[in-house]
């Protein structure tokens, strides 16, 4: 049976779905060890010089590129999958299937190189097949596919996932790479590496490198709203490896993953005489609250910290904070030489650290009126209420005769891997039995969509009187959510003349379940982008995320990666120049992404110079300042822009920039940069 699964992984994602169902249902995998959980697998992170590693989708142009790089790099690449064919290539065998590759070779790893319509199918098979360690690339893999991996995860306890959208993990020590994180950067050493953003990654890399501390372990954890291997996972891999005597951690606005890590290193300098210095950095300190800031895990739902709670928990935890990812080396290097950590080490001014919520009591609190996730696919209240009536959701069009009761949401429990439903009283309505709000998990598949044992009770005990009519609304809603591809659900549900109706809706769907798949084309032809800024709406198409900022910035950013370009807004606002947009060119830096970004940005009138801070990882600096001089000539600019290259032949790239005889002032420090622009703006 799962080898007839295993062949058929790409035909639909109805039968993914089947797939995964039949797992939960059964418990096929791994069910010989009832004890063990994922958690057990979290020693699979550990490579050596001798892991076996298979490449799904290696006959693809970037796999190809990649894989060739990473054999010459001396990592064992033993094989390859092309689904349905077998062949050779690269030298390598490569076979029909993961399974089929497994009957013959001994695997310990393997890297999806799959698109992300057919990279959740891609993973499952992988898991199906008990590979020990799965590293996933691809980005925009839709939520609700990775939902489902999630799902098949969570109830084995053999095959470890990293990813999905990350830049992959390296063992310098090792020489194993699995990914395409830039080579050229790294250098064997001590200091160990966990991060969601791939471009501040290879900055740290870079900085510990030039500091000459080297790196021993690099793990990508990516940016995906549900990832594999979490921050605590890769600190319990640093605290026993020997190599290791420093740790970083790069972390971003979103989900519950700092906190977590900081409870950990709470816990890990109380239980360890002498600790390892462990140092941090967190973008997002000015995401725009809703905003998916590029990353798709990057936005900070109801009831989770932002950016700044994120610095306090990990303060508080001991770890040296730092605001740019270029001071990583010296700053790590001088708490080595101390022997122990020492916040005055620290970059943040303590003043910017003004809240004395602690994670958990900012956790618990239900925000009276919760910031509504942003995506493209955000219908309006009035479009919300009116789908809702279409699937048979009880609606009501007179709100003024009624009277809200209940405030719901459905949206990820990022700690739990699940959906999850939170229902409470609205402000108006105070509890009599001091039960302000319930919260149930449920599986995240249509066809076992019903709630735990726990949801009659808690419903009941809540809702009084009412409870049937809400649980029938909720079960609903569930339904709705999952079928339809669901981001995010916030619903009023009133009672009307004895029933119960919702008077009010927002409800927010998954963009990628449609931009990837072609999937839900009902939902996607209800957006409205009259409602959404047009320069914004005008660069999706070449997979440019741009955002502008509320505020009187000044500085116009162009950015390649999202934690890059969250960083570099940060460190702007933090040395007195706030930005006037957050824009990430989707990863790349080519002549025409780089012109539609200068266009979007240089359609905001405040903007009075433009920073470019750009990490060439895989495009040479050369090229990318050649893009950059054409787009300035074709568009025409007249403020000053100062360019930042780092990464391959980025002093050519320099070069490059200081002969065109333009007005472009090529930087290699950041703070040199943040003085050019303090300069071109008259401040």
């Amino acid at each position: 049976m799962l080898a007839r699964r295993a062949s058929k992984r790409f035909a639909t994602q109805a039968c993914c779905r089947r797939r995964t169902i039949a797992h939960s249902q059964q418990s096929a995998f791994s069910a010989s060890a009832r004890w063990q959980t994922y958690d057990d697998t979290i020693p699979n992170l550990r490579v050596t010089n001798d892991t076996r590693v298979l490449v799904q989708g290696i006959t693809g142009k970037q796999a190809t590129f990649d894989s060739q790089q990473t054999l010459d790099y001396g990592t064992k690449v033993v094989a390859g999958v092309r689904p349905g064919k077998d062949g050779e290539h690269l030298g390598l065998p490569y076979f029909p299937s993961v399974k089929a590759a497994k009957e013959n070779l001994r695997l310990d790893a393997t890297l999806v190189y799959v698109a992300a319509p057919h990279a959740a199918g891609a993973i499952e098979e992988a898991i199906e097949a008990e590979i020990p360690l799965i590293v996933a690339v691809a980005e925009h893999i839709p939520l609700h596919d990775m939902l489902r991996v999630q799902s098949m995860l969570r109830s084995q306890s053999k095959s470890r996932l990293v990813g999905a959208n990350s830049p992959g993990m390296t063992s310098t020590h090792a020489r194993c790479r699995l990914g395409f994180q830039p080579l050229p950067f790294f250098k064997p050493g001590n200091i160990s590496i966990v991060a969601k953003s791939g471009t501040l990654s290879y900055e740290t890399i870079a900085s510990t490198t030039k500091s000459g501390l080297g790196q021993s372990y690099v793990i990508g954890m990516g940016g995906d709203t549900l990832p594999g291997t979490d921050f605590v996972d890769a600190l319990k891999i640093f605290e026993d490896d020997e190599e290791t005597k420093g740790i970083i951690l790069v972390g971003e606005v979103g989900g519950f993953a700092e906190e977590r890590a900081a409870d950990w290193i709470k816990d890990y300098h109380r239980r360890v005489s002498k600790p390892k210095p462990i140092m941090a950095l967190i973008g997002g300190l000015q995401a725009v609250p809703g905003r998916v800031m590029g990353h798709d895990g990057a936005f900070a739902a109801p009831g989770e910290g932002d950016a700044q709670s994120k610095v306090r928990a990990l303060v508080r935890a001991g770890v040296v904070m730092t605001n740019h990812p270029s001071k990583f080396g010296d700053t790590m290097k001088s708490l080595l030489s101390q022997g122990s950590e020492s916040n005055s080490l620290n970059s943040f001014n303590p003043n910017q650290r003004r809240s004395v919520h602690t994670f958990r009591r900012r956790a618990e609190l239900a925000s009276p009126s919760p910031k509504l996730q942003k995506r493209h696919l955000t219908l309006s209240p009035a479009q919300s209420l009116d789908y809702l009536k279409d699937n048979d959701i009880p609606v009501s069009s007179s709100p003024t005769t009624s009277f809200s009761l209940y405030v719901a949401t459905i949206g990820i429990d990022r700690s739990h891997y699940k959906p999850r439903i939170h229902i409470r009283l609205s402000p108006n309505d105070q509890p009599s039995d001091g039960l302000a709000s319930a919260k149930v998990l449920f599986q995240p598949h249509p066809e076992l969509a019903t709630f735990d044992s726990t949801v009659g009770p808690a419903i009941t005990q809540l809702a009084a009187n009412h409870s049937d009519a809400i649980t029938g609304i909720l079960h609903r809603l569930a339904a709705l959510w999952l079928s339809k591809e669901g981001s995010w659900f916030r619903v009023e549900i009133g009672h009307i003349d004895g029933n119960a109706a919702i008077v009010s809706a927002d409800l927010s769907f998954d963009d990628w379940a449609f931009a990837m798949s072609k999937r839900q084309k009902d939902v996607h032809s209800l957006r409205d982008t009259s409602r959404e800024v047009a320069e914004e709406v005008e660069v999706e198409k070449d997979g440019i995320v741009y955002v502008r900022l509320p505020g009187s910035g000044q500085v116009g950013t162009l950015v390649n990666g999202a934690g890059l370009a969250m960083n570099t807004t940060d460190a702007l606002a933090l040395a007195g120049f706030p930005a006037a947009n957050f824009l990430d060119t989707g990863g790349k830096a080519t002549a025409e992404t780089v012109r539609s970004s200068f266009r979007a940005v240089l359609s905001d009138p405040r903007v009075k110079a433009v920073f470019v801070n750009i990490f060439g990882g895989l495009t040479r600096c050369e090229m990318i300042a050649e893009g950059i001089i054409l787009a300035y000539k074709k568009e025409g600019i007249k403020v000053p822009v100062v360019v930042r290259l780092r990464g391959t032949n980025e002093e050519e790239g320099r070069r490059v920039l200081r002969e065109s005889g333009l007005n472009l002032l090529a930087v290699e420090d950041f703070q040199e940069g943040v003085k050019k622009i303090g300069e071109a703006i008259g401040e």
